[in-house]
């Protein structure tokens, strides 16, 4: 299966990004969906808001949240079509966050690949 990209809303679209997937619960501020240019609003695959507001500005808790995550992920049907899309074609998960490293899609690509 083709790992999915990672990629800032917020950066321009690209022409080899594929399906462009958001996987945030929230709509990122001040973006339009024009300018967005999502294919796919998974917000089904997003964490819950409870642990969405639980680890926001902590990423010292990041293994926290990174298992945390992973058990809501379980048994989700809509991760079973997204795993379905990325096994079929180009796809690129956006998310919102500025922290590069630790946000929810770096987990949904790693569960993705497994």
């Amino acid at each position: 299966m083709p790992a999915p990209r990672l990629k800032r809303v917020y950066d321009a679209p690209a022409s080899d990004d594929g399906q462009r997937i958001l996987v945030d619960r929230l709509w990122p501020r001040g973006l339009t969906k024009e300018k967005a240019a999502v294919d796919l609003w998974a917000k089904s695959v997003s964490p819950s808001d409870a642990l969405r507001h639980e680890f926001h500005g902590h990423p010292e808790r990041w293994e926290e949240f990174v298992s945390a995550y992973e058990k809501e992920l379980e048994g989700n049907p809509a991760l079973a079509e997204l795993k379905e899309l990325v096994r079929k074609e180009r796809t690129t998960l956006l998310y919102a966050s500025r922290d590069e490293a630790h946000n929810n899609a770096v987990v949904l690509a790693a569960v993705l690949k497994k």
